[in-house]
Protein backbone atom coordinates (compact mmCIF):
# COMPACT_ATOMS: atom_id res chain seq x y z
CA UNK A 1 0.00 0.00 0.00
CA UNK A 2 0.98 3.50 -0.98
CA UNK A 3 0.77 6.53 -0.01
CA UNK A 4 0.89 10.53 -0.87
CA UNK A 5 -0.51 13.77 0.34
CA UNK A 6 -3.04 15.00 -1.65
CA UNK A 7 -1.62 18.28 -2.15
CA UNK A 8 1.63 17.08 -3.19
CA UNK A 9 0.03 14.89 -5.78
CA UNK A 10 -1.93 17.46 -7.14
CA UNK A 11 0.74 19.41 -7.52
CA UNK A 12 2.37 16.97 -9.71
CA UNK A 13 4.85 14.78 -7.19
CA UNK A 14 4.74 10.84 -7.59
CA UNK A 15 6.63 10.55 -4.86
CA UNK A 16 4.49 7.83 -2.94
CA UNK A 17 5.88 6.15 0.58
CA UNK A 18 5.17 2.42 1.09
CA UNK A 19 2.99 2.34 4.17
CA UNK A 20 2.47 -1.72 3.96
CA UNK A 21 4.67 -4.39 2.27
CA UNK A 22 3.07 -7.71 2.37
CA UNK A 23 5.01 -10.82 3.33
CA UNK A 24 4.65 -14.23 2.74
CA UNK A 25 2.94 -14.99 6.02
CA UNK A 26 1.30 -11.28 6.81
CA UNK A 27 -1.47 -9.93 5.08
CA UNK A 28 -3.47 -6.52 4.87
CA UNK A 29 -7.15 -6.83 5.90
CA UNK A 30 -8.20 -4.07 5.91
CA UNK A 31 -7.56 -0.18 7.22
CA UNK A 32 -9.56 2.82 7.79
CA UNK A 33 -9.20 7.03 9.08
CA UNK A 34 -9.58 7.88 12.82
CA UNK A 35 -8.47 11.36 13.79
CA UNK A 36 -5.76 11.98 11.42
CA UNK A 37 -4.55 8.71 11.62
CA UNK A 38 -4.83 5.49 9.45
CA UNK A 39 -5.21 2.54 11.26
CA UNK A 40 -4.09 -1.39 9.63
CA UNK A 41 -5.60 -4.59 10.24
CA UNK A 42 -2.97 -6.70 9.84
CA UNK A 43 -2.53 -10.61 9.98
CA UNK A 44 0.87 -11.48 10.82
CA UNK A 45 1.39 -15.46 11.18
CA UNK A 46 -2.34 -15.86 12.07
CA UNK A 47 -2.41 -13.00 14.81
CA UNK A 48 -4.28 -10.06 14.41
CA UNK A 49 -1.91 -6.65 14.72
CA UNK A 50 -2.98 -3.27 14.18
CA UNK A 51 -0.65 -0.38 13.02
CA UNK A 52 -1.71 3.08 13.65
CA UNK A 53 0.15 5.38 10.71
CA UNK A 54 0.66 8.78 11.53
CA UNK A 55 1.52 10.97 8.20
CA UNK A 56 3.56 13.94 8.20
CA UNK A 57 6.05 16.10 6.44
CA UNK A 58 9.11 13.69 7.32
CA UNK A 59 7.04 10.68 6.49
CA UNK A 60 5.26 8.28 8.69
CA UNK A 61 4.81 7.57 12.36
CA UNK A 62 4.06 4.04 13.36
CA UNK A 63 3.07 2.47 16.71
CA UNK A 64 1.12 -1.08 16.93
CA UNK A 65 -1.67 -0.73 19.49
CA UNK A 66 -1.19 -2.56 22.93
CA UNK A 67 -3.36 -5.04 24.84
CA UNK A 68 -4.43 -6.80 21.86
CA UNK A 69 -4.87 -10.63 22.18
CA UNK A 70 -1.83 -12.68 19.76
CA UNK A 71 -4.40 -15.72 19.20
CA UNK A 72 -7.95 -14.85 18.69
CA UNK A 73 -10.06 -12.51 16.94
CA UNK A 74 -10.01 -8.63 16.74
CA UNK A 75 -11.86 -6.15 14.94
CA UNK A 76 -11.23 -2.36 15.35
CA UNK A 77 -13.04 0.76 14.10
CA UNK A 78 -13.11 4.50 14.98
CA UNK A 79 -15.95 5.32 18.14
CA UNK A 80 -16.75 8.21 15.84
CA UNK A 81 -19.06 7.78 13.13
CA UNK A 82 -17.27 10.78 10.92
CA UNK A 83 -13.45 11.00 10.47
CA UNK A 84 -13.87 14.75 10.98
CA UNK A 85 -15.54 14.25 14.32
CA UNK A 86 -13.22 11.89 15.87
CA UNK A 87 -10.14 12.26 18.27
CA UNK A 88 -8.91 8.65 17.14
CA UNK A 89 -10.77 6.92 19.98
CA UNK A 90 -11.15 3.56 18.88
CA UNK A 91 -13.37 0.31 19.36
CA UNK A 92 -12.89 -3.16 19.40
CA UNK A 93 -14.77 -6.54 19.30
CA UNK A 94 -12.08 -9.01 20.61
CA UNK A 95 -12.75 -13.04 21.01
CA UNK A 96 -11.12 -16.28 20.95
CA UNK A 97 -12.19 -19.75 21.45
CA UNK A 98 -12.27 -19.78 25.01
CA UNK A 99 -13.87 -16.21 25.43
CA UNK A 100 -17.20 -14.50 24.30
CA UNK A 101 -17.27 -11.10 22.23
CA UNK A 102 -16.16 -8.02 24.30
CA UNK A 103 -16.76 -4.74 23.20
CA UNK A 104 -13.64 -2.70 24.34
CA UNK A 105 -12.46 0.88 24.10
CA UNK A 106 -9.59 1.62 23.24
CA UNK A 107 -8.93 5.81 24.14
CA UNK A 108 -6.30 8.03 22.54
CA UNK A 109 -3.28 8.20 25.16
CA UNK A 110 -4.60 5.55 27.14
CA UNK A 111 -1.96 2.60 27.69
CA UNK A 112 -5.05 -0.52 28.26
CA UNK A 113 -8.50 -0.89 26.61
CA UNK A 114 -10.93 -0.60 28.90
CA UNK A 115 -13.65 -3.48 28.49
CA UNK A 116 -17.45 -1.86 28.00
CA UNK A 117 -19.58 -4.84 27.77
CA UNK A 118 -18.83 -8.88 27.28
CA UNK A 119 -21.47 -11.66 25.87
CA UNK A 120 -22.10 -14.38 28.86
CA UNK A 121 -20.09 -17.63 28.53
CA UNK A 122 -21.93 -20.30 27.23
CA UNK A 123 -20.30 -23.28 28.09
CA UNK A 124 -17.28 -23.79 31.10
CA UNK A 125 -13.70 -23.03 29.90
CA UNK A 126 -11.75 -24.18 33.22
CA UNK A 127 -8.43 -26.20 32.46
CA UNK A 128 -8.60 -25.34 28.58
CA UNK A 129 -5.79 -24.03 26.56
CA UNK A 130 -6.07 -21.96 22.92
CA UNK A 131 -2.51 -22.61 21.11
CA UNK A 132 -1.00 -22.35 18.03
CA UNK A 133 0.78 -24.94 16.01
CA UNK A 134 2.01 -25.90 12.38
CA UNK A 135 1.81 -29.21 10.37
CA UNK A 136 4.37 -29.50 7.36
CA UNK A 137 2.56 -30.75 3.99
CA UNK A 138 3.02 -33.13 1.52
CA UNK A 139 4.68 -30.68 -0.51
CA UNK A 140 6.77 -28.60 2.49
CA UNK A 141 4.82 -26.02 2.98
CA UNK A 142 4.03 -25.01 6.53
CA UNK A 143 0.31 -25.09 7.75
CA UNK A 144 -0.54 -23.17 10.89
CA UNK A 145 -3.63 -24.75 12.83
CA UNK A 146 -4.80 -23.66 16.22
CA UNK A 147 -6.18 -25.95 18.78
CA UNK A 148 -7.94 -25.12 22.19
CA UNK A 149 -8.56 -28.28 24.70
CA UNK A 150 -7.42 -29.59 27.59
CA UNK A 151 -3.72 -28.80 28.56
CA UNK A 152 -1.11 -31.69 27.68
CA UNK A 153 -1.32 -34.38 25.73
CA UNK A 154 -3.24 -37.72 26.49
CA UNK A 155 -2.57 -39.36 22.78
CA UNK A 156 -5.84 -40.40 23.24
CA UNK A 157 -8.34 -36.90 23.06
CA UNK A 158 -11.33 -36.49 20.96
CA UNK A 159 -10.56 -34.46 18.45
CA UNK A 160 -13.13 -32.44 16.35
CA UNK A 161 -11.36 -30.85 13.17
CA UNK A 162 -12.57 -28.60 10.96
CA UNK A 163 -11.38 -25.90 7.45
CA UNK A 164 -12.13 -24.24 4.74
CA UNK A 165 -9.33 -23.55 2.16
CA UNK A 166 -11.01 -21.58 -0.21
CA UNK A 167 -12.22 -18.05 -2.21
CA UNK A 168 -9.48 -16.13 -0.01
CA UNK A 169 -11.94 -16.86 3.32
CA UNK A 170 -9.44 -16.25 6.13
CA UNK A 171 -10.70 -18.72 9.18
CA UNK A 172 -10.01 -17.47 12.43
CA UNK A 173 -10.58 -18.46 15.79
CA UNK A 174 -14.17 -17.13 16.91
CA UNK A 175 -15.94 -18.18 20.21
CA UNK A 176 -18.48 -20.77 18.91
CA UNK A 177 -20.64 -22.24 21.70
CA UNK A 178 -22.08 -24.96 20.29
CA UNK A 179 -18.87 -26.82 20.01
CA UNK A 180 -17.79 -25.32 23.45
CA UNK A 181 -20.68 -26.60 24.90
CA UNK A 182 -21.12 -30.16 22.96
CA UNK A 183 -17.47 -30.87 22.35
CA UNK A 184 -15.12 -28.51 24.52
CA UNK A 185 -16.77 -28.72 27.75
CA UNK A 186 -17.30 -32.09 28.02
CA UNK A 187 -13.13 -32.78 27.43
CA UNK A 188 -12.97 -32.61 23.81
CA UNK A 189 -10.35 -30.93 21.96
CA UNK A 190 -11.15 -28.79 18.61
CA UNK A 191 -8.61 -28.10 16.04
CA UNK A 192 -9.16 -25.35 12.96
CA UNK A 193 -6.55 -25.56 10.32
CA UNK A 194 -6.02 -23.06 7.70
CA UNK A 195 -5.61 -24.33 4.31
CA UNK A 196 -4.23 -23.10 1.10
CA UNK A 197 -6.63 -21.32 -1.08
CA UNK A 198 -7.82 -19.10 2.34
CA UNK A 199 -6.91 -15.36 2.75
CA UNK A 200 -5.24 -15.92 5.72
CA UNK A 201 -1.56 -14.78 4.13
CA UNK A 202 -3.05 -13.01 1.05
CA UNK A 203 -3.21 -13.07 -2.38
CA UNK A 204 -0.38 -15.82 -2.41
CA UNK A 205 -2.14 -18.24 -0.26
CA UNK A 206 -5.01 -18.16 -1.50
CA UNK A 207 -3.50 -18.74 -5.38
CA UNK A 208 -1.63 -22.01 -4.31
CA UNK A 209 -4.95 -23.57 -2.98
CA UNK A 210 -6.94 -23.13 -5.71
CA UNK A 211 -7.40 -24.27 -9.70
CA UNK A 212 -5.04 -27.23 -9.86
CA UNK A 213 -3.40 -26.17 -6.39
CA UNK A 214 -6.81 -27.22 -4.69
CA UNK A 215 -5.56 -30.82 -4.21
CA UNK A 216 -2.65 -29.04 -2.13
CA UNK A 217 -5.68 -27.21 0.24
CA UNK A 218 -6.72 -31.14 0.98
CA UNK A 219 -3.15 -32.31 1.44
CA UNK A 220 -2.82 -29.60 4.12
CA UNK A 221 -5.66 -31.03 6.04
CA UNK A 222 -4.89 -34.60 6.01
CA UNK A 223 -1.17 -33.21 7.16
CA UNK A 224 -2.59 -31.30 10.27
CA UNK A 225 -4.56 -34.56 11.24
CA UNK A 226 -1.13 -36.61 10.62
CA UNK A 227 0.82 -33.76 13.11
CA UNK A 228 -1.86 -34.29 15.68
CA UNK A 229 -0.79 -38.02 16.11
CA UNK A 230 3.03 -36.85 15.79
CA UNK A 231 2.35 -34.55 18.33
CA UNK A 232 0.97 -37.19 20.61
CA UNK A 233 -2.50 -35.43 20.85
CA UNK A 234 -4.72 -37.98 19.36
CA UNK A 235 -4.81 -40.87 17.04
CA UNK A 236 -6.31 -41.35 13.41
CA UNK A 237 -9.82 -43.31 15.17
CA UNK A 238 -10.30 -40.87 17.33
CA UNK A 239 -10.38 -38.22 15.00
CA UNK A 240 -13.81 -36.69 13.96
CA UNK A 241 -13.99 -33.94 10.72
CA UNK A 242 -16.47 -31.98 9.06
CA UNK A 243 -16.79 -29.31 6.07
CA UNK A 244 -19.33 -27.97 4.72
CA UNK A 245 -19.94 -25.98 0.99
CA UNK A 246 -16.74 -25.83 -0.21
CA UNK A 247 -15.38 -27.90 2.92
CA UNK A 248 -17.82 -30.27 1.58
CA UNK A 249 -14.82 -31.35 -1.14
CA UNK A 250 -12.39 -31.71 1.13
CA UNK A 251 -14.43 -33.98 3.48
CA UNK A 252 -15.01 -36.20 0.61
CA UNK A 253 -11.49 -36.10 -0.68
CA UNK A 254 -10.54 -36.92 3.06
CA UNK A 255 -12.53 -40.00 2.71
CA UNK A 256 -11.65 -41.39 -0.50
CA UNK A 257 -7.71 -39.90 -0.25
CA UNK A 258 -6.98 -40.04 3.09
CA UNK A 259 -9.42 -42.47 5.20
CA UNK A 260 -6.98 -43.41 7.34
CA UNK A 261 -6.39 -40.41 9.53
CA UNK A 262 -9.99 -39.83 10.38
CA UNK A 263 -12.04 -41.87 12.85
CA UNK A 264 -15.57 -39.97 11.20
CA UNK A 265 -16.20 -37.54 8.72
CA UNK A 266 -19.34 -35.28 8.56
CA UNK A 267 -20.32 -33.71 5.21
CA UNK A 268 -22.78 -30.85 5.04
CA UNK A 269 -24.36 -28.93 2.52
CA UNK A 270 -21.02 -29.84 -0.03
CA UNK A 271 -19.93 -29.26 -3.33
CA UNK A 272 -19.00 -32.83 -4.68
CA UNK A 273 -19.23 -33.50 -8.26
CA UNK A 274 -16.93 -31.28 -10.29
CA UNK A 275 -17.53 -32.75 -13.57
CA UNK A 276 -21.17 -31.20 -13.54
CA UNK A 277 -21.14 -28.39 -10.96
CA UNK A 278 -20.35 -25.89 -13.41
CA UNK A 279 -24.40 -27.11 -14.52
CA UNK A 280 -25.92 -26.53 -11.32
CA UNK A 281 -27.59 -23.48 -9.69
CA UNK A 282 -24.16 -21.16 -8.60
CA UNK A 283 -21.53 -23.26 -10.23
CA UNK A 284 -20.61 -21.69 -12.62
CA UNK A 285 -19.41 -18.20 -10.84
CA UNK A 286 -16.96 -20.54 -9.53
CA UNK A 287 -14.60 -21.43 -12.46
CA UNK A 288 -12.28 -18.66 -11.04
CA UNK A 289 -11.60 -21.24 -8.10
CA UNK A 290 -11.85 -24.54 -9.27
CA UNK A 291 -12.01 -24.63 -13.26
CA UNK A 292 -13.93 -25.61 -16.23
CA UNK A 293 -14.72 -29.12 -16.51
CA UNK A 294 -15.56 -28.99 -19.74
CA UNK A 295 -12.07 -27.92 -21.12
CA UNK A 296 -9.73 -31.34 -21.09
CA UNK A 297 -6.60 -29.97 -19.31
CA UNK A 298 -8.66 -28.57 -16.08
CA UNK A 299 -10.53 -31.58 -15.92
CA UNK A 300 -7.83 -33.28 -15.32
CA UNK A 301 -6.79 -31.75 -11.88
CA UNK A 302 -10.96 -31.37 -11.34
CA UNK A 303 -11.20 -35.09 -11.54
CA UNK A 304 -7.99 -35.52 -8.89
CA UNK A 305 -10.19 -33.89 -6.13
CA UNK A 306 -13.94 -35.12 -7.24
CA UNK A 307 -14.90 -37.75 -4.47
CA UNK A 308 -17.81 -38.76 -6.65
CA UNK A 309 -15.44 -40.02 -9.23
CA UNK A 310 -12.90 -41.14 -7.29
CA UNK A 311 -14.61 -43.55 -4.39
CA UNK A 312 -14.35 -47.23 -5.16
CA UNK A 313 -15.80 -49.79 -3.44
CA UNK A 314 -14.29 -52.65 -0.88
CA UNK A 315 -12.51 -49.74 0.56
CA UNK A 316 -11.75 -49.07 4.44
CA UNK A 317 -13.75 -45.95 4.41
CA UNK A 318 -14.75 -43.67 8.16
CA UNK A 319 -18.49 -43.84 8.29
CA UNK A 320 -19.97 -40.34 6.83
CA UNK A 321 -23.73 -38.88 7.25
CA UNK A 322 -23.84 -36.17 4.39
CA UNK A 323 -26.56 -33.62 4.42
CA UNK A 324 -27.70 -30.55 2.71
CA UNK A 325 -30.94 -28.79 2.50
CA UNK A 326 -33.76 -28.94 0.05
CA UNK A 327 -34.00 -25.46 -0.32
CA UNK A 328 -29.72 -24.63 -0.87
CA UNK A 329 -30.16 -22.21 -3.53
CA UNK A 330 -26.05 -21.93 -4.03
CA UNK A 331 -25.07 -25.45 -3.98
CA UNK A 332 -27.25 -28.17 -5.70
CA UNK A 333 -28.61 -30.37 -3.22
CA UNK A 334 -27.94 -32.91 -6.30
CA UNK A 335 -24.24 -33.07 -5.05
CA UNK A 336 -25.61 -34.40 -1.48
CA UNK A 337 -27.83 -36.95 -3.03
CA UNK A 338 -25.75 -38.30 -5.68
CA UNK A 339 -22.70 -39.15 -3.50
CA UNK A 340 -24.99 -40.68 -0.02
CA UNK A 341 -26.78 -42.79 -3.31
CA UNK A 342 -23.28 -43.87 -4.61
CA UNK A 343 -21.67 -44.62 -1.33
CA UNK A 344 -24.65 -46.80 -0.37
CA UNK A 345 -25.07 -48.69 -3.71
CA UNK A 346 -21.58 -50.17 -2.57
CA UNK A 347 -22.28 -51.57 0.51
CA UNK A 348 -20.80 -48.11 2.36
CA UNK A 349 -22.76 -47.69 5.46
CA UNK A 350 -23.42 -43.62 4.38
CA UNK A 351 -26.27 -41.84 5.87
CA UNK A 352 -28.15 -39.31 4.20
CA UNK A 353 -30.26 -36.01 6.12
CA UNK A 354 -32.12 -33.59 3.84
CA UNK A 355 -34.74 -30.90 5.73
CA UNK A 356 -37.06 -28.99 3.64
CA UNK A 357 -35.41 -25.57 4.84
CA UNK A 358 -32.90 -23.64 5.56
CA UNK A 359 -31.08 -22.97 1.97
CA UNK A 360 -27.20 -22.74 2.19
CA UNK A 361 -27.59 -23.15 5.95
CA UNK A 362 -28.48 -25.62 8.40
CA UNK A 363 -31.95 -24.83 8.83
CA UNK A 364 -34.38 -21.88 9.07
CA UNK A 365 -34.17 -20.79 12.81
CA UNK A 366 -32.21 -21.89 15.38
CA UNK A 367 -34.21 -24.49 16.57
CA UNK A 368 -33.68 -26.22 13.41
CA UNK A 369 -30.12 -25.26 13.34
CA UNK A 370 -29.65 -26.37 16.87
CA UNK A 371 -30.84 -29.81 15.47
CA UNK A 372 -29.08 -30.37 12.79
CA UNK A 373 -25.87 -29.46 15.12
CA UNK A 374 -26.78 -32.12 17.61
CA UNK A 375 -27.08 -34.51 14.38
CA UNK A 376 -23.91 -34.51 13.26
CA UNK A 377 -21.96 -34.15 17.30
CA UNK A 378 -23.67 -37.44 18.26
CA UNK A 379 -22.85 -39.30 15.21
CA UNK A 380 -19.33 -37.97 15.33
CA UNK A 381 -19.01 -39.08 18.66
CA UNK A 382 -20.37 -42.02 18.44
CA UNK A 383 -18.26 -43.60 15.99
CA UNK A 384 -15.01 -42.05 17.47
CA UNK A 385 -15.52 -43.93 20.66
CA UNK A 386 -16.64 -41.21 23.10
CA UNK A 387 -19.14 -41.47 25.59
CA UNK A 388 -20.68 -38.96 27.70
CA UNK A 389 -19.27 -38.50 30.71
CA UNK A 390 -15.38 -39.64 29.27
CA UNK A 391 -12.50 -37.25 30.03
Amino acid sequence: MLGISLSAFLAGSRDFAVVFEPGPRRALQGLFWAGGKLVLSILDELRPSFEICTPSAAGWHRETLPGLPKIGVVDIWPLDRHPSESNGDLLANVQDPLTPPSLLLIARGVASPTVLKQAPKTFTADGLVVTQHEAISIDGERIPYVQTGPAGETGDAPVYMSAYGGFAHAVKPYYNPSLGKLWLERGGTIVQANLRGGGEFGTRWHDAGRLAGKKLSHDDFAAVAADLVRRGVTQPKRIAAQGGSNGGILITKMLVRYPERFGALFCTIPLIDMRRYTKLLAGASWIAEYGDPDEPEEWEWLKTYSAYHNVKAGQSYPQIPIATTRRDDRVHPGHARKMAAKLQAMGYEAWFYEPEAGGHGYGKDNKERAGFEVIGFRFLKDRIGWKDGEV
